[in-house]
């Protein structure tokens, strides 16, 4: 599996708090068939990350880890962020992938101009991959806001814990509506702790009960953007469709 969402480095953001349990994440995303790992601290008022911070805390990371699993890079950029200078937010690309950029979903309320920031992206030649939108109360109440961002080109990250149950009932069907109507194209852990329950992904897979989608989700559109390829379509839904994960 690879993981595209993760808030591993050390003292930057609410998750990892030094290079200790920095480690201990790896360790448990590894334990749990996670291969490439992204690390992606939060950019945003609170945390005001900078390049060179997340580039150095990658760096010490990659030298603690060696090779148990792949770190790469990235950031969480909040939507008011979006308007820092070019080259800056190019060097938090997801995964180093100058063409992808990881965008957080606000967990309350819908920005107005979300639509107008994202395609502003677009028109840059930037993807946005919005994080986590299945956690947004408007989200919730109107899956249908995603659908003209989706068609615009933006692509949608579901976390691992709304798939599995572990971020509620309200975040479990919200995803499962997304993913019904295609409005999802990733899925990655967002963690923010060192437990196997917190940054793996494989009980998600299990929930999802579907191979060849879990496989699009957590591989195969994830690859893409690593390796810089071209996406891959979505696999064929089984018949009946499914609505409801499996417990």
């Amino acid at each position: 599996m690879i993981d595209l969402h993760s808030h591993v480095l050390p003292g930057l953001d609410d998750g990892a708090v030094d290079l200790d349990e920095a480690v201990e994440m790896c360790r448990a995303a590894a334990e749990d068939g996670t291969r490439v790992l992204a690390a992606t601290p939060h950019v945003r008022d609170d945390y005001p990350t900078t390049p060179l911070q997340m580039e150095q805390a990658l760096a010490a990371l990659r030298a603690a880890v060696g090779d148990s699993i792949r770190l790469v890079g990235g950031g969480e950029i909040d939507l008011a962020q979006l308007e820092r200078p070019r080259d800056e937010l190019a060097r938090f690309a997801l995964a180093g992938n100058p063409k992808y950029l990881l965008v957080e979903t606000p967990y309350g309320g819908w920005p107005l101009d979300l639509p107008e920031k994202l395609f502003l992206l677009l028109a840059q030649g930037i993807t946005p991959v919005l994080a986590h939108p299945e956690r947004n109360t408007e989200v919730q109440e109107r899956p249908d806001l995603l659908e003209p961002i989706v068609a615009g080109g933006t692509l949608v990250q579901l976390t691992a814990a709304s798939i599995d149950g572990r971020m509620g009932r309200r975040a479990r069907a919200c995803a499962a509506t997304l993913l019904d109507r295609n409005l999802a194209h990733l899925l990655a852990s967002d963690a923010h702790a060192p437990t196997v329950r917190a940054i793996g992904m494989s009980a998600a897979v299990e929930a999802l009960g579907d191979e060849a989608l879990a496989r699009w989700l957590t591989v195969s559109v994830p690859s893409a953007i690593v390796e810089n390829e071209p996406l891959p379509p979505r696999p064929r839904a089984p018949r009946p469709r499914r609505r409801f994960f499996r417990r």
